[in-house]
């Protein structure tokens, strides 16, 4: 939702274009609800949703980890006031010369999901301690992550155990049930195949330490979510159900459960237009689309609130575009999303949840428009 202090900057700022407003008081709550749910996981932030300053700093502050996907984001997170140890190099795909770097700046934890990145980090980062991903099926996710990230928990274990023939610390298991998680009970049987990885090396004499649950924690949109509490709830549940009482170290990574629900993006309607004389929906274009920020409408799989000032007005199903001359940069089309017939050209919208993903995946000129500036209060 957008906040008081949200609508106050944009009432008196009254910033030209298209841009996003982050509100700091939404990401401290929402760090605190973590903290609360999962009392006992270290909290790594994933830098990749948001990466502005103001918001890397207040996490540090408040004492967060960060998971980081590469070596900007790791200068970043130092940058931010975060100590080495508590930054994770999670992305499995990392060229040598970065993975020396970041050990050059004391990182000493990473993903890895193959022997041959086993390999690089054993030449590029002598000693360091590394978790492997496993795949997951992703069901129930607004967003699900594909086979890029992850091998199957056999692979894990053969992958473990060349870590530690190559002289590397294997310290756990990673895995992610994909982003914008809508079920609490979606980790149950990822800590279960966890758990076979740990009794299987366990058995070879290599004792893992670490179950790095991932992010997908969800942030409103149009339908409710469950609150942090209750995913903490159903995940403890099932670390128990698998570990008894020998639970692991546990990680969390949450990045748009974080801050999604703190951003909101302010736009203008450019054109209202029919295809046909009888054409049964307009068309609303923004001053903002895919490539400005809005990527993840990617086959209409977010479904982001847009609030209008004419929202007590009569509504009809329309088709929503961003501004750009490409035919893929079109929002809502299968699916027609409901807006005031009285909305018109100049009209200012704003879209909720926007504070992740979109400055991140906003292009750097593309068309020539700007990319999407941000305000963080």
């Amino acid at each position: 939702m957008t906040t008081q202090r949200i609508r106050d900057f944009l009432a008196t700022r009254r910033p030209d274009g298209p841009c996003l407003v982050v509100d700091l008081d939404v990401v401290r709550d929402n760090f605190h609800a973590f903290r609360h749910a999962m009392p006992d996981s270290a909290i790594y932030y994933a830098v990749k949703a948001n990466p502005a300053p103001e918001v890397l700093r207040l996490l540090a502050s408040l004492g967060s980890n960060f998971d980081c996907a590469g070596v900007a984001e790791i200068e970043m997170a130092l940058d931010a006031g975060a100590t080495a140890e508590r930054i994770s190099y999670g992305n499995t795909i990392k060229k040598e010369r970065d993975i020396a770097r970041a050990h050059a700046l004391g990182i000493n934890l990473f993903a890895v999901d193959s022997h041959e990145e086993v390999e690089k980090i054993s030449r590029a980062a002598p000693g360091a301690r590394v978790f492997c991903r496993v795949l997951t099926d992703g069901e129930g996710a607004e967003w699900p992550l594909s086979r890029k990230f992850g091998c199957v928990p056999q692979m894990a274990v053969d992958v473990l155990v060349y870590a530690h023939q190559l002289g590397l610390e294997s310290y756990g298991v990673s895995f992610h049930v994909g982003s914008q998680m809508t079920k609490v009970d979606a980790w149950d049987a990822a800590l279960a195949d966890a758990k076979r990885v740990f009794v299987s090396l366990a058995k070879q004499g290599i004792h893992l330490q670490m179950v790095n649950m991932g992010g997908g924690f969800p942030t409103k949109y149009l339908r409710d979510v469950p609150s942090a509490e209750a995913y903490g709830k159903a995940i403890f549940a099932s670390l128990r159900a698998h570990f008894g009482n020998q639970i692991p170290h546990t990680i969390i990574e949450p990045g748009r459960g974080m801050v999604g629900n703190a951003g909101v993006i302010k736009a203008e309607v450019v054109l209202i237009s029919k295809k046909s004389d009888n054409d049964a929906a307009r068309w609303v274009f923004l001053d903002i689309g895919k490539f400005g920020g809005l990527a993840e409408t990617m086959d209409e799989a977010i479904r982001y609130p847009i609030r209008t000032v004419r929202d007590g007005d009569e509504m009809e199903p329309c088709v929503i575009a961003g501004p750009t001359c490409d035919s893929a940069d079109v929002l809502y089309e299968k699916n027609l999303y409901p807006l005031p017939v009285s909305l018109t050209i100049g009209d200012e919208v704003l879209i909720e949840g926007t504070g992740a993903y979109t400055t991140t995946y906003s292009a750097v000129a593309f068309n020539g428009f700007d990319p999407l500036k941000a305000y963080i209060i």
